[in-house]
């Protein structure tokens, strides 16, 4: 029988690589093994102890590629040997979200890396329904689908048009793919970070321009700058902070549209009479559905652009307690970090 592994983040700044029983696939489900897997920054909030969602111990890991060993007879024609990747937020059923078929907001979600062991063992077993045929996109490509599908998402969900000005406001893996994603649909996109290096990278990704957020003051004039006095038709919160949240607040123009994709575990405290003066429009944003994914899969083959250039340092599967001291220390420079097996 192989050897199997798994990932540990144990406790905040620690982390460990510990033997794990071979997994034996259940009813309905496919034994994979893990080809590539992508670092989150939810992963790494965990492993800095401030991730609003996290367990420990836990293994971490909800992006990845996987190749089917096992795999029962199924209607998606997968079979052994095929490339995968897969939705990892587990949904009741029953709720009053899944009976409407919002899957993502189960009100009882159980993403895995975050509420339950996620994907980072050698070995894993999934339910087939949960599985998504690459087809034909290779391992590390398939490996960014499901960080893709969070900024397709919420990108989706702010209405973004055809001759938009949008602004994303976080210059990390989900900001630069908000940008990606809303450039597809047509919008002249602007990103904002503190982090100056974080600027020159949206700009080599394609970004229309930058601003480098020093302050609420010169952040708002560059705003203004940026759209001839007008303000953003929408912005993309992708940090998790009030006070990136309050930048998306001002820099949208009156009947704009707020969608927030960041996850923080601070409150916010703001004159949020805005909210009506503008007349804004503000949405949440968890998670993907599987439309999302399909779209997005469609949308690497299509070669518009490549995920790959998001990636900044791969490491092998067993130094991930390097990866993840790595991604800590230097996260204004690293931005997608994969595992490989």
């Amino acid at each position: 029988m192989k050897k199997n592994e798994s990932i540990y983040i144990t406790k905040p700044g620690s982390v460990e690589i510990r033997p794990a029983d071979y997994p034996v696939p259940k009813e309905g489900e496919a034994l994979l093994e893990l080809v590539y897997g992508g670092i989150c920054g939810s992963d790494l909030n965990t492993y800095r102890g401030n991730y609003a969602y996290a367990i420990y111990p836990n293994i971490p890991g909800h992006e990845f590629s996987a190749r089917i060993l096992e795999i029962p007879e199924n209607g998606a024609g997968l079979k052994p040997g095929m490339l995968v990747t897969a939705n990892p937020y587990f949904n009741c059923g029953s709720c009053y979200s899944c009976r409407r078929g919002f899957l993502n907001c189960c009100v009882d979600n159980q993403t895995m890396g975050c509420h339950r062991e996620g994907a980072f063992s050698r070995y894993i077993t999934l339910p087939v329904e949960r599985l998504y045929n690459g087809n034909g996109l290779d391992a590390r490509r398939l490996a960014l689908v499901e960080p893709f599908c969070i900024s397709y998402h919420g990108v989706r969900r702010a209405r973004i048009q055809p001759g938009d000005k949008v602004l994303v406001v976080g210059g990390g893996t989900i900001g630069i793919n908000a940008m990606l994603a809303a450039k597809h649909f047509g919008a002249e996109v602007y990103v904002a970070d503190v982090v100056p290096e974080k600027l020159s990278f949206a700009s080599k990704m394609g970004a229309d321009g930058t601003i480098l957020n020093s302050g609420p003051d010169d952040f708002l004039k560059a705003a203004a700058d940026a759209t001839g006095g007008d303000l953003f038709d929408a912005a993309i919160e992708a940090v998790g902070l009030p006070s990136t949240f309050q930048n998306c607040i001002d820099a949208v123009c009156y009947e704009g549209r707020v969608c927030v994709i960041g996850i923080g575990n601070q409150t916010l405290d703001f004159h949020y009479t805005m909210i009506q003066k503008k007349e804004l429009n503000i949405f949440g944003s968890r998670n993907a559905l599987k439309e999302d994914f399909m779209d997005v899969i469609a949308l690497f083959s299509e070669g518009t652009f490549d995920p790959l250039d998001i990636v900044t340092n791969e490491y092998r599967f067993e130094d991930a307690p390097k990866a993840l001291e790595d991604f800590d220390r230097h996260s204004g420079s690293m931005l997608k970090v994969l595992l490989t097996c």
